[in-house]
């Protein structure tokens, strides 16, 4: 067989990865090996030292910053984004993007970007990381199956009014951008108190809130800072803060249906798992 000395190239397909929280350290191996063999690496990512360790696993790593511009509708910056990414897809190239966390977590472009490529028939595929909300579970000690939990964008909860069972758990997301579609946010937390208000009507006052921020370093805690709902509006929240609001309590027990699935109390039912026969 004639040997030519050249590797094929590979064909244009796209995988959308997440770095974790803390990049390099959260980065699953599947992902870690896509972003040093992909012939372009598009990313977006929390820091610049998370930056520059994409670059030095792949001199051909850029940076999609740039398309954040000020001013600019947040919509308007994914659009341009996944054009970008597009762009580079159908010039032939092996395409890695590399988002912050688990880049289907409230991450448009990624989704968007997948589904535009498929169309298109390019093979597109997304590999998961560790999303802020998963690091939250572990530095709070939670087990959202405890209670079941209900996860919302805080503007879209608001917006839409979603009904919610205050008996699980509620994680409200960019709960510091209320209302601002652009970039970047202002950081005016104004409308903080029409959050409180409307969680009031399904909470007492007292009720304990956290706001709770992922650590990027980990030589240094995450933010979990606990407050009452009715002084939720005068503590300062970022871009980076998730509001976790704890269970009420269990609703009472359907004593009919444990009868039907011939199933015993046990002393304590919170527990996951804990229903036998």
């Amino acid at each position: 067989m004639h040997m030519t000395g050249h590797f094929a190239r590979p064909a244009p397909s796209l995988t959308v990865v997440g770095t974790g929280i803390r990049a390099g350290l959260d980065t699953t191996l599947e992902s870690l090996a896509c972003i040093e063999r992909a012939s372009v690496v598009l990313y977006l990512l929390a820091d610049e030292p998370s930056g520059a360790w994409i670059e030095q696993l792949n001199p051909a790593a850029r940076s999609l910053s740039p398309f954040y511009e000020l001013g600019k509708p947040r919509f308007e910056i994914y659009e341009a984004i996944i054009n970008e990414i597009l762009g580079w897809l159908r010039r032939g190239s092996d395409v890695c993007v590399a988002f912050y966390g688990h880049p289907g977590f409230y991450a448009f472009a990624g989704h968007e970007a997948i589904k535009r490529a498929r169309l298109e028939g390019f093979p597109a595929r997304m590999l998961a990381g560790i999303s802020c909300e998963d690091q939250m579970y572990s530095d709070l000690g939670i087990d959202p199956g405890s209670s079941g939990c209900q996860t919302y964008e805080a503007t879209s909860f608001l917006v839409y009014r979603f009904l919610f069972d205050p008996s699980a758990a509620l994680v409200l997301l960019q709960m510091g951008v209320l209302g601002e579609p652009d970039w970047p946010p202002t950081g005016d937390n104004s409308r903080l108190h029409i959050l409180v208000g409307h969680l009031r009507q399904h909470y007492d006052a007292h009720h304990e809130v956290i706001i709770y921020e992922a650590a990027l370093d980990p030589e240094k805690p995450a933010r979990m800072e606990r407050v009452a709902l009715s002084n939720l509006h005068e503590v300062n929240v970022s871009v980076s803060s998730t509001l976790y609001v704890p269970p009420k309590g269990l609703p009472p027990l359907d004593l009919e249906m444990v009868d039907r699935l011939k199933i015993k109390v046990p002393s304590t039912p919170e527990q996951p798992g804990a229903w036998a026969r």
